[in-house]
């Protein structure tokens, strides 16, 4: 093992056993009593108060101000936007902050990658948009969510889209998924925008579903892998066992009145998107909250049933209300449960029930995904990463200093994004993604070169050591850059003491008597001790999760 490793591994050790007890709890949650602002938290703590369940805490600004940028824009606050937080005594900052990081590009970038994954933007095998499709359809995306297009005409435009997958970006949800028969198509249409699993539904309520979209047609052009989706009215309909087409039956039972000349997708869509419709608003609200707590209503977020019943039913109806009430606009029901005390409990479980998680009794631990975490390594140390695709077209460049989480295409990936669990995007499933630590993830960051030579030669990192700063100003810059929060006093002594043994050690070998004290400038070995406390808090569980 070389000396930045174990000398590394020492630090993180003593920066461990400074934050035991009582003393490491309150560096996430407050003192103050939890007041109930909003019907979510009537809601929520009434029904944890029928359970007798304590909830926990209220969240320190140093928790909320981190939690709340990677929530909402997967990005990591800077060490000024988090010291500019902290620093603010308005007590309404944090309903201000919410709002201007939902105007941010992140936040489109962010609520975009979301997206991609469950609508399968993946140019290569299985699903095969191409890269030109790939891009089209990642930008609408996008704009999308930018633009805050109602949710209702968001997905209206892909049940009734028909062109080119080239030119017409909504075309490209009936390219991609890998199944494009009727029952499959149904099958993808009912996960994605009901939640539901269709084929686990009965056959006959399968096939009514299917009829909707017996008549598309896929069709080549001169231009290669270009594709026209289209309503064919003249294609032949396959028939049940009598040969007899199967009519077109939405899921609630009622059998669909069509012309021979309408296309069925745009009664599927009526019906699909109005108020009145169990799933739509439902699936939606549902995923919403699941994407902000950690965990769905009902979970998970993609198995909706009736034996699969919401934790807390009279939640999901007023969000599903409010949601309508808003025309759709999902924003306001970020705003809602953003603002909600619910929302902003500890990550310190209040009691130990395993109902306490079910019933969002505290802010649950989650490992940041993949895209997140190294895209916050390159903030915090000033490098990219290196993004290639196999095939080499215009359509697959990527800058080098594009960010993970607004790489559009999941066939381009890295080692990195492999290892942290970002999803292939075949599926459309939320747990094909995975957040679980692995061996090979702690051994990564613990030991890679990659992440080695980041903090050792990152530009940021090297203008912070060499800057005219105290030990002790650098250190708080230090620990506001990676955990968006100033260091205790005890951490503060312990990476002063960390430092000066370090120096002592170095004296030794070199002849040179190390310089000691609050207020000294770097030498060479504060410098090496300084790289190891960014390694041992890129480290800590405090950095690889929201919390």
């Amino acid at each position: 093992m070389d000396s930045f490793m174990f000398s590394s591994i020492v630090l993180m050790a003593t920066l461990a056993g400074a934050g035991e007890g009582d003393k490491a709890v309150s560096l996430f949650e407050s003192s103050v009593e939890v007041a109930v602002e909003g019907k979510i938290d009537t809601l929520v703590f009434d029904r944890l108060k029928q359970l007798g369940i304590e909830p926990a805490k209220a969240s320190l600004d140093e928790v909320f101000v981190r939690r709340v940028y990677l929530d909402v824009i997967g990005t990591l606050p800077t060490s000024q936007e988090a010291r500019e937080f902290l620093d603010d005594r308005d007590p309404d900052k944090r309903r201000a902050l919410i709002d201007r990081l939902m105007e941010r590009d992140e936040f489109a970038d962010y609520w975009a990658m979301k997206w991609s994954d469950l609508l399968r933007v993946k140019a290569e095998f299985p699903i095969n948009l191409w890269p030109n499709a790939v891009q089209l359809y990642h930008r609408w995306i996008r704009t999308s969510i930018k633009d805050n297009v109602p949710y209702d005409r968001f997905v209206r435009e892909m049940l009734t889209a028909s062109g080119s997958n080239f030119r017409v970006p909504q075309v490209n949800f009936y390219r991609g998924m890998q199944n494009r028969e009727p029952e499959g198509i149904a099958q993808t249409v009912a996960l994605t925008f009901m939640g539901t699993r269709a084929e686990k539904w009965p056959k006959d309520r399968l096939s009514g579903m299917a009829a909707f979209f017996s008549k598309i047609e896929y069709k080549g052009t001169a231009e290669w892998k270009e594709q026209i989706v289209r309503f064919a009215p003249e294609k032949a309909e396959s028939g049940d066992e009598n040969g007899e087409p199967a009519p077109a039956v939405f899921p609630d039972g009622t059998e669909a009145r069509l012309s021979s000349d309408q296309d069925p997708r745009k009664a599927l869509a009526d019906w699909l998107i109005t108020p009145e419709n169990p799933w739509f608003t439902r699936n939606i609200a549902n995923r919403v909250w699941s994407w902000l707590l950690g965990r769905g209503i009902i979970h998970e977020p993609d198995d909706i049933r009736p034996d699969n019943p919401p934790s807390n039913p009279e939640l999901l109806a007023h969000l599903e209300k409010e949601l309508i009430a808003a025309d759709y606009d999902v924003k306001h029901l970020y705003r809602l449960i953003l603002n909600s005390q619910t929302y902003q409990l500890s990550s310190i479980p209040g009691t130990e029930t395993p109902e306490a998680a079910a019933n969002f009794a505290y802010y649950p631990l989650r490992r940041l995904e993949a895209e997140v975490l190294i895209d916050a390594l390159n903030q915090i140390t000033g490098t990219t990463e290196k993004y290639t695709s196999p095939i080499p077209e215009p359509f697959t460049f990527i800058p080098e200093d594009q960010r993970s989480i607004a790489l559009a295409d999941g066939s381009i990936t890295s080692s990195f994004l492999e290892m942290f669990g970002r999803p292939s995007r075949d599926t459309g499933l939320e747990s094909e993604r995975s957040n679980r630590p692995t061996a090979n993830q702690w051994l990564h960051l613990l030991n890679s070169s990659h992440v080695q030579r980041k903090i050792e030669q990152g530009p940021n990192l090297q203008r912070l050591l060499v800057s005219r700063k105290s030990a002790r100003d650098s250190v708080t810059e230090i620990y506001l850059t990676v955990l968006s929060r100033f260091p205790t006093e005890e951490e503060l002594k312990t990476v002063e003491t960390y430092a000066q043994s370090d120096g002592a050690s170095a004296s030794e070998a070199t002849g040179r008597k190390p310089r000691r004290g609050s207020t000294v400038r770097f030498s060479a070995t504060g410098r090496e001790a300084m790289v190891d406390l960014v390694w041992a808090l890129i480290n800590s569980a405090e950095f690889l999760h929201r919390h």
